[in-house]
């Protein structure tokens, strides 16, 4: 397990979880502006996924 933090435009939230969903397995993003209020951050605590002879 592990996290990742993102810090982008609040347009492209959405887009980048869903990028990240398809590449590890995320649980649902933490949203939180950033101290200046022009972007968001976001947390993801994700998972490696396993290593199957069809992702090889």
């Amino acid at each position: 397990m592990f996290e990742i933090r993102v810090i982008c435009e609040p347009d492209d939230a959405d887009r980048i979880g869903q990028m990240l969903a398809a590449a590890f397995d995320t649980g649902p993003a933490r949203q939180y502006p950033t101290r200046d209020g022009k972007r968001t951050r976001l947390y993801f605590t994700a998972y490696h996924r396993p290593v199957t002879p069809e992702s090889e």
